[in-house]
């Protein structure tokens, strides 16, 4: 009987490469398939056609044939939109290797850095329908087989990161792992912008590049970007993962997709009658461990003896000296048990990379959100593009599944942009874009997006129902020309905005419990938004209706108004502006300067400031140092 086994050593190692289940292994292979076909990974320009060409091998060309499709969409410009861009990704998680990937299709030179070493992280991302077909579309079945088979919508964060690592590979990107990012170095002489780098020695610390994309996740933001926070009711999440052995007496423990105790009070109350835990709601997904996580009560956690001792602060509350582990662990197996009606016989942790028992228990009360995704520094008449996308850039709320959605969502945005970028576009128009963009973001859901996944390109109009590339005028991002100028504080960013101050007056004077004063405080209860409405469209809103005491409910009347009637997005959830401890001025402002524009009717002819415009807007003085640096 002939062998099935392929005959060309390349073609055994490509096999290698892509059944390969470690970060380790993924680089060995393709540096050996690169050496055995005697092609040069950093010749980022001719490198896919040369691999096309000396693997003659059908379980590549089959992989070709997808990723050639995705290449050949008319938004990359047949590889050369960005030819002349050189572009350094911070961060191999699933959004800076996305981001990598649409970069590499563009024409740019890429080069991504990872701290770490391996990939380890077992959690398990919800996908988006969207999310499912654009990566079905990169290769994804052929790299893991499993992946989105039946009804399945998840994968790990390892395995996500391990696919997208090898598409990025494969494409010409230079992914560099163990080494740490610890600043940008400024142009001098001759040389561009660089990083600086540990170990000081690598090779990529010589790397020049115009364009920087921070995926570091979490709460790390680079100089130039600044965050606010969006504190709620206090909510303790904790997520577990145990051993999968894939037996079939694991294969038909059925998934949960979510439970919430609004829907099934008797789960609940069963579940603290029986064990004496108490919870707001729980998933358990299947993938390559059994993965929980789930929203327990403070009350629960102090007396099953998790946590030690109550304290009013998130930060003492959670400390590690605050937690009882063990506790921790017999909370979480006996949760997965129960919910699981006791099938998942022998529940053993799976370990981290510390080896410990992968079991977390974290604070997600305070969620972050970058104040601006893009920014501009230059030094010595050499401009850097710097963005922000994944957690760094909008910290996702997980038991919505928002991230990776969300979180490929401003990877393809940030594409758009170093495009607009690379052909030339005068960067203010770049950065005023990205931001009109950007405005969506955090509203987005599988509702309000465009339901033809297939069409879905890097261009936002392929993807948002409702977009406005210029909600933000270039004149809005202007540069400042005082050479020492450095971030200034928020207040004094909005020295140019007493006008829409003093419009906003104008127009709310004289309604009940409605005393204009800032873009914060004045706009907590609603009612100031909904008398705005009222001025100019009374036959919308009834004013005697609305309680001040009823934020949510009046900023939802109100947004949803603004947005059917005049196409204006909101700047968050009504919930999240009523919930919030501080309202962000600079998202204030940008949603009333819409307002105001769209209620407003200019005499023809009227010249800005800065250049002709249809509408009011802001004034050359307004917002420009949330985007330029000189």
């Amino acid at each position: 009987m002939a062998t099935q086994d392929p005959v060309n050593p390349s073609h055994a190692t490509f096999d290698l490469f892509v059944q390969a289940q470690s970060c380790k292994d993924v680089k060995h292979h393709f540096a050996e398939l690169c050496k055995q076909l005697d092609i040069n990974p950093k010749d980022f320009r001719s490198f896919y056609g040369k691999l096309k060409e000396r693997l003659n091998y059908w379980k590549a060309k089959a992989l070709w044939a997808k990723l050639d499709k995705r290449a050949s969409h008319a938004d990359y410009q047949q590889g050369k939109a960005c030819t002349k861009n050189k572009c350094l990704v911070l961060g191999a998680g699933p959004c800076g290797l996305r981001v990598a990937i649409e970069l590499s299709l563009l024409g740019a030179q890429v080069v991504v850095l990872e701290k770490r070493e391996a990939f380890t992280r077992n959690n398990v991302l919800h996908l988006w329908p969207y999310t499912i077909c654009d990566l079905r579309a990169l290769g994804a079945k052929k790299f893991y087989g499993k992946f989105c088979t039946g009804s399945l919508d998840h994968i790990s964060i390892r395995q996500l990161q391990l696919i997208l690592l090898k598409v990025s590979l494969l494409l010409g990107v230079e992914v560099h792992t163990g080494v740490e990012f610890q600043g940008l170095i400024e142009p001098s002489g001759d040389s561009g912008w660089t990083a600086n780098l540990q170990p000081r020695s690598h090779p990529a610390s010589a790397f020049q590049f115009d364009v920087f994309i921070s995926a570091g996740g979490g709460r790390f933001v680079p100089d130039g970007f600044k965050h606010k926070e969006l504190r709620g009711k206090l909510a303790i999440g904790i997520t577990a993962n145990f051993i999968n052995r894939n037996t079939a007496e694991e294969a038909q423990v059925a998934e949960i997709s979510g439970v919430a105790r609004i829907y099934n009070q008797k789960f609940f109350q069963d579940l603290l009658a029986q064990t004496g835990i108490d919870l707001e709601n729980i998933v358990y997904y299947k993938d390559d461990t059994h993965y929980f996580v789930m929203t327990a009560k403070k009350k629960s956690l102090l007396k099953k003896g998790v946590i030690k001792q109550d304290y009013s602060n998130a930060d003492e509350l959670l400390a590690p000296v605050n937690v009882d582990r063990e506790a921790l662990h017999s909370y979480a197996h006996d949760a997965a048990h129960f919910s699981t009606g006791g099938k998942l016989p022998d529940l053993q942790f799976a370990r981290s990379q510390s080896g410990q028992p992968d079991v977390a228990m974290f604070d997600f009360t305070c969620m972050h959100r970058a104040e601006n995704a893009s920014f501009v520094k230059e030094r010595r008449g050499k401009k850097l593009l710097m963005a922000l996308v994944g957690d760094c850039l909008v910290e996702p709320f997980w038991p919505l599944g928002t991230g990776i959605a969300r979180g490929f969502l401003a990877a393809f945005d940030t594409a758009w942009m170093v495009r607009s970028w690379g052909m030339g576009i005068p960067h203010l128009k770049v950065l005023a874009e990205r931001e009109s963009v950007y405005q969506l973001l955090s509203q987005t859901t599988p509702e309000n997006t465009s339901k033809n996944y297939a069409a879905y390109s890097i261009d936002p109009k392929t993807r948002y129902q409702r977009v406005n590339l210029s909600a933000i005028h270039s004149n809005q991002v202007r540069n400042v020309r005082d050479l020492s100028h450095r971030w200034r504080s928020q207040s004094e960013s909005f020295s140019g905005s007493e006008e829409l101050l003093k419009w906003c007056q104008n127009h709310t004077a004289g309604y009940a419990n409605v005393h204009v004063k800032d873009f914060t405080h004045s706009w907590r209860s609603g009612l100031a938004l909904c008398a705005l409405i009222h001025h100019f469209r009374s036959h919308l809103i009834d004013m005697s209706a609305l309680d001040e005491s009823s934020a949510a409910h009046n900023f939802h009347l109100a947004f949803s108004i603004l947005e059917k009637e005049l196409g204006i997005q909101p700047v968050m959830s009504a919930a999240d502006l009523a919930n919030s401890s501080e309202i962000d001025k600079l998202s204030m402002v940008l949603y009333l300067t819409q307002v105001q524009k769209a209620f407003s009717s200019p005499a023809k002819g009227e010249r800005s400031a800065v250049t002709l415009q249809e509408g009011v807007c802001y004034s050359e003085q307004q917002l420009r140092s949330f985007y330029v640096d000189r």
